[in-house]
C-alpha cells in the first residue's frame, strides 16, 4: 500500500513539473470549429507540455474569463474571427482585467480577417498600433517564398530573431528560416517601457492594402524595421501579452514546409514549429520567469576585532533590523530562472549587471552584485560595502527589470543609527588629534615650569650697614 501511494505521489510530482509556472488552464477562442484541424500539430505540442485546452467560440453566450471573481483560465489564445467583433465576454476592458489578474494572452492576427475594434482598442491601450485599414498586409519583394508567393510576395522568409540589445537574453534565437505568410505589421509606441519587439520586418518590407489597385504605394503604414511582426507587452505584474502578426504560420502546412527564396536560393525547411514553441512557452511563462530565494544582509565581520564593528548588538546575526553608521555590511540574494519544467541558475549576459541600491529617498549606494556561488538550481549574488555616515531609515533594494524576464523588486528596510556616546574612539586613537593633544600637554608643562621657576626664584635682600642713630 505504501509503495502504491509513493508511486502515485511521484506521478503527481512529475505531472506538476510539466506545467507552466503560472498554471495549465488554457482557453482557445476560435470561431470556426472546423479550423481546429489546421492547427492540430500546434495543439498537440501544447498538450504534450501539460496544458489543458478548452476551445470556445466568441459567439458562445456562456463564455467568461472569470468565475466567482477569480480567473477561470490561466492563459488565453485569441484567433482572428471572421465576424466584426468578439462578443461581450471579450471586450477590451475584460481583456485588460484578465491581464491585471496575471493572465497571459497570445493574440494572433491575419490579413485575411479584419481585426475587431475591441482588439484595436486594447492594443492602443498597450501602445501597440495597427494599420487603420483592417485588411493591410506586409509584403517584401526581396525576401519571399518563390514556391508559394511568386507573384504576391506576401509570404516572408525571415531568419530567427536576435536579441534587441546585447544585455537582453534571447529566448527566440537559433538557426533556420521562419515562414511568415500574410502577416499584419505593428508599430510600437515610444511611451511605454513595457512593450518590446520579438521579430522585426526586413528593411525592404512594407505594409499596404491589397484592395488599393495601384502600382506604387505612396504612403505606406510602416516600412522596414520600424514595423514589428511579433511584439510583446509584459505588464508590471509580469503578465504577458504577445501579438503574433500571422496566425497562418501556426498551421500544419508551415510546420517543416519546404521554402525557397528568390533567384538562386536553396530549398530549406522552415522552423515555424520550434519558433511557435518558444513563443508560446515564453507567453505562458514557461521561460523567462525569475524566482527569488534567500535574501540576506549582515555585518561583514562576525567578530568585534574589525574596526567599526564593535559594540553592535546584532553582531553575528542574519538580517538585523538596525545597523550603525559606517558599519561594513554584506548583502546577498539568491535567484533562479524557470525553464520549461525546472529551475536553473540565473546567468546574466556579459554586458548586463544586477545591482543593489542602498537608498533612503534616493540611492546612497548603487553597486554591482557579483556571482559568488551556484547551487543546482540557483545563483547567489553578493556585494559588501560601508554604510554611509547618515542615520535614518534605509532600504536594501534590488530592482531588476529587463525585457522578456519577469520583474524582480525586492526591498528590505533597516534602521541606521548614529554612534552611541561610548562608541566614539578615544582621542589618542585619532592621529589627526595628536597635534592638539601635544599642544595641551605642552601648555601644562609650560605652566608647571613657570610656577616652579617663580617659586624657586626669590630675590636676594642686602643687610643694612652701621647702627641706627636715634
Amino acid at each position: 500500500m505504501r509503495f502504491l501511494l509513493s508511486f502515485l505521489l511521484l506521478g503527481l510530482l512529475g505531472l506538476l513539473q510539466a506545467l507552466s509556472s503560472s498554471g495549465n488552464r488554457l482557453l482557445v477562442v476560435i470561431e470556426e470549429a472546423t479550423e481546429k484541424e489546421r492547427y492540430s500539430t500546434f495543439w498537440g505540442d501544447l498538450e504534450a507540455r501539460g496544458y489543458k485546452l478548452s476551445f470556445e467560440s466568441p459567439k458562445n453566450e456562456k463564455l467568461s474569463l472569470f468565475q466567482h471573481g477569480e480567473r477561470a483560465y490561466d492563459h488565453l489564445i485569441l484567433f482572428p474571427p471572421k465576424s466584426k467583433g468578439l462578443g461581450p465576454a471579450l471586450t477590451a476592458n475584460v481583456l485588460l482585467q484578465f491581464i491585471n489578474s496575471k493572465g497571459n494572452v497570445l493574440l494572433a492576427l491575419s490579413a485575411s480577417a479584419p481585426t475587431p475594434s475591441a482588439i484595436s482598442s486594447l492594443l492602443l491601450e498597450l501602445d501597440i498600433h495597427l494599420p487603420p485599414d483592417r485588411t493591410t498586409l506586409v509584403v517584401d519583394h526581396f525576401n519571399y517564398d518563390s514556391l508559394t508567393a511568386s507573384e504576391k510576395h506576401d509570404v516572408l522568409l525571415l531568419p530567427r530573431p536576435d536579441a534587441p540589445r546585447p544585455d537582453v537574453k534571447n529566448f527566440f534565437g537559433g538557426a533556420g528560416t521562419i515562414a511568415f505568410p500574410r502577416g499584419v505589421g505593428q508599430v510600437l509606441g515610444t511611451k511605454s517601457p513595457y512593450v518590446a519587439p520579438i521579430l522585426r520586418a526586413p528593411s525592404t518590407a512594407y505594409s499596404y492594402n491589397p484592395k488599393d489597385e495601384v502600382e506604387t504605394v505612396e504612403e505606406p503604414f510602416a516600412t522596414g524595421q520600424q514595423m514589428a511582426l511579433v511584439s510583446t507587452m509584459q505588464a508590471r505584474n509580469s503578465a504577458r501579452f504577445t501579438v503574433l502578426g500571422s496566425v497562418e504560420m501556426l498551421e500544419n502546412t508551415w510546420f517543416g514546409a519546404k521554402v525557397k527564396g528568390r533567384e538562386n536560393s536553396k530549398v530549406t525547411t522552415t522552423t515555424n514549429r520550434d519558433f511557435s514553441k518558444e513563443l508560446s512557452a515564453w507567453t505562458f511563462m514557461e521561460t523567462g520567469v525569475l524566482k527569488v530565494g534567500r535574501v540576506e544582509h549582515y555585518l561583514s565581520s562576525t567578530t568585534a576585532e574589525k574596526a567599526g564593528n564593535d559594540s553592535v548588538a546584532q553582531l553575528g546575526y542574519l538580517n538585523p533590523k538596525i545597523y550603525r553608521v559606517k558599519n561594513d555590511v554584506t548583502f546577498s540574494i539568491e535567484l533562479s530562472e524557470y525553464s520549461y519544467d525546472h529551475l536553473q541558475p540565473l546567468t546574466l549576459p556579459k554586458p548586463d549587471a544586477l545591482q543593489l541600491e542602498f537608498t533612503m529617498l534616493s540611492p546612497f549606494h548603487r553597486l554591482d552584485l557579483h556571482s559568488i556561488s551556484q547551487t543546482a538550481n540557483s545563483t547567489i549574488f553578493s556585494t559588501s560595502f560601508t554604510l554611509p555616515d547618515q542615520h535614518g531609515i534605509f532600504a536594501f533594494r534590488v530592482n531588476y527589470k529587463r525585457p522578456f524576464l519577469t520583474n524582480v523588486d525586492e526591498k528590505r528596510t533597516v534602521t541606521v543609527r548614529h554612534f552611541a556616546h561610548d562608541e566614539w574612539p578615544r582621542s589618542w586613537r585619532i592621529s589627526g588629534g595628536w597635534v592638539w593633544i601635544a599642544g595641551v600637554w605642552v601648555t601644562v608643562a609650560g605652566w608647571l615650569l613657570f610656577v616652579a621657576v617663580w617659586l624657586w626664584s626669590e630675590p636676594a635682600y642686602e643687610k643694612a650697614k652701621g647702627k641706627k642713630v636715634q
